[in-house]
């Protein structure tokens, strides 16, 4: 079991797939969103959590005042958790979360986005060409102004953001977890 840390189901706990994901912990999350409220970036967004495991993140965003979000868990017993999940942070909130089962990249070619805030939180196995794929494809249904949040293991390469218009500005390492946040290349640009 894990928390939502703040916001209108702080305290809630949610369940964590039994097998085959890697939560991010409640520490990652807790600085994590400290940062992202600081840039503005959660309130009255579009959320979109891929490889949402447990949903924890996209939650965490959805309590503490996103407007929308879109969980994609291409597992069916980890679809199953978001779900319940999702059900459970909903009470405490207007709006219900859209949970997805799908792989992601086969979501993000037939989404329609935009999308203001983006955690991408995939298996520490997964490649670095299907990450990049995974970028290429989200990078058209990005807002403007968007930010994406990338969570890899610290051993990682960092994710090759250029080859998807995207700009990495900034980078943190929590033990062995690696962040990384983008934007869209003219977004940097324009700030």
């Amino acid at each position: 079991m894990t928390r939502i840390i703040a916001g209108a189901a702080r305290g809630l706990r949610i369940e964590v797939p039994s097998t085959g994901t890697r939560p991010t912990s409640d520490r990652v999350r807790e600085s994590l969103f400290g940062a992202l409220e600081s840039a503005g970036a959660v309130a009255d967004v579009r959320v979109l959590d891929l490889y949402a495991g447990s949903g924890a993140l996209g939650l965490e965003a959805l309590s503490r005042g996103a407007a929308s979000l879109d969980l994609v868990e291409r597992s069916r017993p980890a679809a199953a958790v978001v779900r319940r999940n999702a059900v459970v942070v909903a009470k405490n909130l207007t709006g219900a979360p859209r949970v997805h089962e799908s792989a992601v990249l086969p979501f993000l070619r037939r989404a329609a986005g935009p999308w203001d805030l983006v955690f991408t939180d995939p298996p520490y196995e997964l490649d670095d060409e299907a990450m990049t794929a995974d970028l290429i494809a989200l990078a058209p249904l990005l807002s403007e102004e968007a930010v994406v949040v990338i969570e890899r293991a610290r051993r990682s390469t960092p994710p090759d953001a250029d080859a998807a218009g995207l700009e990495i500005f900034r980078e943190k390492v929590y033990g062995d977890t690696a962040v990384w946040w983008a934007q869209p290349a003219a977004a940097s640009q324009s700030r």
